[in-house]
């Protein structure tokens, strides 16, 4: 992934590190420069708000800047866009494995899944289900979508495929007297974490949001993660802020990470969210669940022809 933004960077370096080589940097001149590179991000599908806070950014510490007499203006370009993409994707980090914090937390640890339909919050639910199980924990998986038709079913074919127990309601029940009977079985039966399913709805349905507050009032959870597609782009911060607004959003899971070839929506989400990034979904399996890592995705943007 991240194929176009690596080529729009090569080309930016060059130019950047060209122009610095010779004298200092004007406002001017950095804005000319960057307006190639950001036509560049766009089509790489990169949103504009995005490509905003790396002009922002890039521009305090380019302009005027001074290339050391004996360095590289190239080396030196490079450095400072490294650095800058490292301190944006930072802040994004969840800082802690989450079986780690599972661990030494109160049981049972309560998580919610949020997310529109469509996003893999289904699989997803099983691939953190799995990767607890791998850790040593004991999962429980409540299946609180009494609302979609099939969405029962699909996750309990995914909780019988990777070994973890499921509770489940009637179609028509009330999701939160659903999602409450399982925390309390949890608690009877010592699981260490209980993953709860709620229906995928638009973020615009208000009647769906009523319902999933209450889910949210009723088992108090300790994490609500928000599943997000990686390729949707622009859409996915709205769904974020939306759904932030109403419930609250702790840490977001981003899936299709491996189909999103030019990077650009992957990119946007992270830089603009203003959310923790939990994990990135990055295959079909059940263990194609990799926590965020800004070095990885750092390494993926900057190896470029230098």
């Amino acid at each position: 992934m991240f194929r176009k933004i690596r080529e729009a960077l090569t080309s930016f370096v060059s130019t950047l590190g060209e122009a610095v080589s010779k004298k200092e940097l004007s406002e001017k001149e950095f804005n000319e420069i960057f307006e190639e590179f950001q036509w560049l991000l766009l089509e790489g599908d990169v949103a504009f708000e995005a490509v905003e806070i790396l002009r922002s950014r890039l521009a305090s510490k380019l302009v005027g800047a001074k290339v050391p007499r004996l360095g590289s203006s190239r080396e030196y370009v490079l450095g400072v866009i490294r650095d800058t993409l490292k301190e944006l994707l930072a802040g994004s980090t969840f800082g802690k494995d989450l079986s780690a914090l599972i661990k030494e937390s109160q049981k049972p640890y309560v998580i919610v899944f949020l997310g529109v339909n469509g996003v893999g919050k289904t699989t997803t639910i099983a691939k953190v289900a799995y990767k607890l199980l791998s850790d040593g924990l004991k999962p429980l998986i409540v299946a609180a979508d009494t609302f979609r038709a099939g969405a029962l079913e699909q996750l309990e074919i995914h909780a019988g495929r990777v070994g973890v127990p499921i509770i489940k309601g009637k179609y028509g029940a009330d999701p939160a007297a659903v999602a409450k009977d399982g925390v309390i079985h949890a608690v009877k039966s010592r699981y260490d974490a209980v993953l709860v399913d709620t229906a995928g709805r638009m973020h615009t349905d208000r009647d769906l949001m009523e319902e999933l507050r209450k889910v949210v009032k009723v088992v108090k959870p300790n994490l609500k993660v928000l599943v997000l597609d990686a390729l949707v782009g622009n859409d996915a911060v709205s769904q974020a802020r939306w759904f932030d607004e109403a419930v609250g959003v702790d840490a977001v899971i981003l899936t299709k990470v491996d189909a999103d070839v030019k990077g650009g929506s992957a990119l946007s989400i992270i830089l603009t969210l203003g959310k923790k990034i939990l994990y990135v979904g990055v295959g079909q399996s059940y263990s194609d669940l990799l926590e965020f890592n800004p070095d990885l995705i750092l390494n993926n943007l900057l190896s470029i022809n230098t």
